[in-house]
């Protein structure tokens, strides 16, 4: 087992790693920023090194600060959360080449699945569904004109090596196929580095699941469900559910062993999520593969009991999965909103104090949060500054439960988008299950 993790994040995340880590016996060292000096994982953790100046290109996303801040603590292994360098191929590669252990994939991995175009072919290899488009990366407007032809409007464009909705356009019409191509091209450049894109069929409506895996390198791999993520905004996951309200056993049986069968061939090791876009007749498509945990794994964690957070850290150590796939069981239904520091109306930030820093509780719910009365919320990094999480014995239930801890949930000094939670869960549509991905741009709340 590891005697000192470096935790190479900041906020939630980082604080929710250093407390498996503590159950575990494992040591910590927690890195910072300048703007974070007084966060809470800088104070939880057993040693903090800052590493740079408030911008994350200087502190959290310096490869070499965080190294260095590795090797001179005498961490064994580093964890890198989600975000940041999480699915940074080449940082993996380096921490294995002085002798740390990154808690994630192995580098070839990362690489593979994170080219969205490569892993698309991958999982066409695999027998997995895939969403009709195009063959790998497409180098001009008027190839992907083609194609968008062939497969029929409208289409969309996507980013390579992206993510969050950068470098991502639907085209409607034949008309607007070069512009958007162009848009996002360019991007995806200022966003990733990295200006490829590929095309692909724009399904309608379409509900996005995720269903999270495991894997050792033993060759064991389980699946522990599905989470339903279909309300975003902007491409972002506000709202997370486990089990999907929509889904039918069948398609659901389909999709857990087709995220078994990927992780297999691809000879995944770690915790991941294998992406899924769904239809309106629960055919599902292969989307993309996520390398690492995930913002929302305490609502898997909530309906079967398992620590996906230790389970990752003892894999890396070399360890068997603790389970077997018949040993994981579900329980209820749980809920997870995403509580950001932003106009819950415009989504911009909200930077700032929190003066009032009040949280819900009661029975099964959880809330996962780096913030206090007093804390500063720094416009340098993503906006989210808590995780509430409800288990309910059925969906009525959760919702219910979810609508009363939000009430009692008081933040003051910065806005947030608690009214907009509020507002989506007393939706009749969320209340139906009736959601999909373009669900706020077209349900009047």
């Amino acid at each position: 087992m590891f005697k000192k993790i470096l935790i190479a994040n900041r906020g939630e995340i980082a604080l929710r790693l250093i407390r498996a880590c503590r159950e575990l016996g494992i040591a910590t060292v927690a890195v910072y920023s300048e703007a974070d000096a007084t966060s809470l994982h800088v104070q939880q953790a057993d040693e903090a090194v800052c590493i740079g100046p408030p911008p994350a290109a200087g502190s959290y996303l310096n490869r070499h600060a965080l190294l260095s801040t590795a090797e001179v603590t005498d961490a064994d292994a580093l964890h890198p959360g989600y975000g940041f360098m999480a699915e940074n191929a080449e940082f993996a590669d380096m921490c294995r080449s002085i002798g740390i252990t990154f808690i994630g994939p192995a580098a070839d991995q990362i690489r593979l699945m994170g080219d969205k175009a490569r892993a698309k072919e991958t999982m066409r290899a695999a027998g997995i569904p895939v969403v009709p488009g195009s063959d790998g990366v497409v180098d001009s407007a008027r190839e992907g004109l083609k194609i968008a032809r062939e497969i029929g409007l409208p289409v969309i464009i996507k980013a390579s090596a992206g993510g969050g909705g950068k470098g991502m356009r639907i085209v409607n019409t034949e008309a607007a196929f070069s512009s958007a191509y162009s848009a996002a091209r360019a991007e995806a450049q200022a966003g990733f580095g990295d200006d490829r894109v590929y095309v692909e069929k724009y399904v309608d409506r379409p509900k996005h699941i995720e269903i999270q895996i495991l894997a050792d390198r033993f060759g064991n791999v389980v699946h522990l469900g599905e989470r339903d993520c279909s309300i975003q905004r902007r491409h972002q996951k506000l709202i997370e559910e486990s089990p999907s309200p929509t889904l039918t056993p069948e398609a659901r049986e389909a999709m857990c062993t087709a995220a078994i069968q990927a992780a297999q061939y691809v000879g995944y090791q770690s915790a991941g999520t294998i992406e899924f876009i769904v239809d309106r007749g629960n055919n599902f498509y292969f989307m993309e593969m996520n390398t690492r945990i995930q913002v929302e794994h305490p609502v898997t964690e909530m309906v079967t009991g398992i620590d996906l957070v230790k389970e990752q850290i003892l894999v890396a150590a070399g360890q068997p999965l603790s389970l077997r796939q018949d040993q994981i069981t579900f329980h209820g239904h749980a809920i997870e909103c995403r509580v950001n520091a932003e106009d819950p109306i415009k989504f911009t930030p909200s930077p700032g104090t929190i003066s009032t820093f009040i949280l819900p509780g009661g029975p099964w719910t959880r809330v996962d949060t780096a913030c206090y009365a007093g804390a500063k919320v720094p416009p340098y990094y993503d906006s989210l500054i808590a995780k509430v999480i409800v288990l309910g014995r059925d969906r009525r239930e959760a919702i219910i439960k979810m609508r009363r801890a939000l009430g009692e949930f008081v933040v003051e000094g910065v806005k947030t988008t608690i009214p907009l939670h509020q507002r989506i869960l007393r939706s009749a549509e969320f209340q139906a299950g009736d959601v999909y991905t373009n669900f706020l741009e077209t349900v009047r709340l």
